[in-house]
């Protein structure tokens, strides 16, 4: 059974040999064509695997498939194994198929870059990294592709590498996420140490059976590893500065891969989470707390991706949010609705980018709306679905994360005060973003103007797809959309349950009245938003820049992001130069190649004594060997 499912990622991987040895040598329209299509025959068999997972009773919807023994050595056993479950179908469909959508997209958008090819290999390359981390069946194939993820992420941001701000933001991604991934690399460790197998099903069949304290330290270190990967505080400040990479990478990584990949280990590893509530809840905070700062930040900046990058932040801190008060399916439900409208939006910015020659800075744009109908309506569709507006996908998700954030055993009104006010800045700097961009007077170059126009179909295409997913992927959450025999439990939920921790269903326990009440207030707070950016931006322009000179010390911390990579800066990456330049100038020049060094000049010393005996005179040797025999006598004579 499911014995095709290895073509899942096996698929872009095959994409990823052929172009980097061949690419250089085949037409650009091969290269791009083969790369998507790869990917998009990936997604077809996710989806024949989704529907015969379906066909499948509930008790028997989770299957392991080993393909072969990886690691055999003593006591430690690893094989590599793929486990289709629905928590690993529902991820691969995600992965898949919004990845096919950007790699189709990718066509047009990066046609004329000399690295064509390399950056497919790229493409295909993270795609299949993120694959197999979803699929595999133990930690250990996990973090292979965790950190497959990670190297692909580097190439990615600094794809374009004679920039040197890439170069610059491709490292500061890799570092960071590696600080992350030093705590996650210990919990794999520690597993091991506590159940004697790195195996899913074995480790968790036996949380249970292990002492609290190692479960606690376990599950801390994996969320160590989550926050650098998913950009929480105090690992975020990688994300922003990844927007030097293409458009379109910024919509894979931000989207549906890289950055939902620390969500999905909080719900994979959910049952040993359920053992410690303590950390739950410090999951719980550490979301809400970054959705809340992370939305402040995009509310000044003027960088059409940036702000989208500190959306990114904010919306995968709302999905912690919903992890963390032990609602898995409500924060992994938020992960779908934002894989399509966030890959929208980023796709829309790359589409705006692309009409005015590689321009981000939100102030030199405006009155596009006429230029580009295909981008304005569909970036339209992604900021209400975002912004929580029904009936469209994001007020669905965030109504169930809120929710939860109230009313769910681990949940605080604290922590919806928090999720409720970041819901509100996310539909004020969404729809700041929209409306400086596509309304108003045009404030570009009357050049740059004249020669704005639409993307070519290979972009808006996508654009067209993934906005109609933007809009209906919601309603896979309604009661009986994917298991009828439900009746009124949540759709979502009653799919993934056989892949998480058994959690109790928050919207059954509400009271009709309550629920209502609560979506009524998301949906006000999503309109709120929107209404006070068309206030600020629209009907009266100048009351925002207004507002910041009444307010200088505020707008400029914000506008200076709190000052934290300057503190970072001060506090560990000075001093940490600092350290490298001692050991290196103090320790590894002066003692390890000073010592090095003074053995060699010994022996040159040495062997410019030891020259001097060899004169090359032929009586000078005969002398010598008779020295020699006279003292070997000498020594015999005395011996007796």
């Amino acid at each position: 059974m499911f014995t095709y499912a290895w073509l899942v990622p096996g698929l872009p991987l095959l994409g990823t040999i052929i172009n980097g040895i061949f690419g250089r040598f085949l037409p650009r329209k091969v290269v791009g064509t083969l790369a998507s299509a790869l990917v998009g025959g990936s997604f077809l068999v996710s989806v024949a695997v989704f529907i015969q997972l379906l066909g499948l009773p509930e008790e028997e919807r989770h299957v392991t498939s080993a393909l072969y023994t990886w690691i055999s050595a003593g006591n430690f056993f690893a094989e590599a194994g793929i486990l289709i479950d629905p928590l690993s179908v529902f991820m691969m469909l995600v992965v898949s198929g919004v990845g096919f959508f950007i790699h189709v997209y990718s066509t047009g958008y990066m046609g004329h870059d000399e690295g064509y090819s390399r950056y497919f290999t790229y493409l295909n390359l993270f795609a299949a990294s993120m694959l197999i981390l979803v699929m595999a069946n133990n930690f250990l194939l996990l973090f292979v592709g965790w950190e497959l993820v990670g190297i692909c992420s580097y190439l990615l941001i600094s794809f374009w590498y004679s920039r040197p701000s890439a170069v610059a933001a491709g490292k500061k991604a890799f570092i960071t996420t590696r600080v992350g991934d030093l705590g996650f690399t210990l919990g794999v460790v520690l597993i091991f140490v506590a159940f004697g197998t790195l195996a899913y099903d074995q480790v968790f069949a036996a949380a249970g059976e292990v002492a609290t304290g190692v479960i606690t330290a376990i599950t801390v270190l994996l969320f160590i590893g989550a926050i650098g990967k998913s950009a929480q505080i105090p690992l975020y400040v990688w994300l922003p500065d990844a927007m030097e990479g293409p458009t379109p990478v910024s919509a894979l990584i931000h989207a549906a891969t890289m950055v939902t990949a620390g969500v999905y280990l909080v719900a994979r590893a959910s049952p040993l989470y359920v053992h410690a509530p303590g950390v739950l809840l410090i999951v719980a905070f550490v979301g809400a707390v970054t959705a809340l700062f992370a939305a402040t930040i995009a509310l000044v900046n003027n960088d059409i991706k940036r702000v989208l990058a500190y959306s990114t932040i904010s919306q995968i801190g709302l999905m912690f949010l919903g992890v963390g008060v032990g609602a898995f399916a409500a924060g992994l439900f938020h992960l779908l609705t934002h894989a399509f409208f966030k890959a929208l939006l980023f796709l829309g910015a790359g589409s705006v980018m692309h009409a005015l020659a590689g321009e981000t800075d939100i102030r030199n744009m405006g009155g596009l709306r006429g230029k580009m109908q295909v981008t304005y309506w569909t970036f339209l569709v992604a900021g209400l679905a975002i912004a929580g507006i029904a009936p469209l996908s994001g007020f669905f998700s965030k109504d169930e994360i809120l929710a939860a954030a109230l009313t769910a055993p681990g949940g605080h009104w604290l922590l919806y005060a928090l999720g409720l006010a970041a819901s509100l800045l996310t539909a004020f700097y969404i729809f700041r973003l929209f409306f400086k961009a596509f309304h108003g007077e045009p404030r570009m170059s009357a050049e740059r103007l004249e020669r704005a126009h639409e993307s070519p179909p290979s972009m808006t295409v996508p654009l067209v797809v993934l906005a109609i997913g933007a809009a209906v992927a919601g309603f896979v959450g309604v009661p009986g959309f994917l298991a009828p025999e439900a009746g009124w439990t949540h759709a979502v939920a009653h799919f993934l349950e056989p892949g998480l921790a058994r959690e109790p269903l928050v919207e059954a326990e509400l009271p009709p009245a309550i629920g209502v009440m609560l979506m009524l207030i998301a949906l006000a707070v999503g309109i709120a938003g929107i209404a006070a950016a068309w206030h600020f931006y629209v009907r009266r322009p100048g009351t925002a820049a207004r507002l910041a000179q009444r307010a200088p010390a505020v707008y400029n911390t914000l506008l200076n992001k709190y000052w934290v990579d300057e503190a970072y800066n001060a506090l560990f990456v000075r001093p940490g130069k600092a350290l490298a330049a001692f050991f290196w100038r103090g320790i590894d020049a002066a003692v390890v190649d000073g010592f090095v060094n003074g053995v060699a000049r010994a022996v040159a010393g040495l062997s410019l004594l030891v020259r001097r005996t060899e004169t090359g005179y032929l009586r000078n040797y005969a002398l010598a060997i008779f020295a020699g025999a006279v003292v070997l006598v000498g020594y015999l004579i005395s011996t007796r």
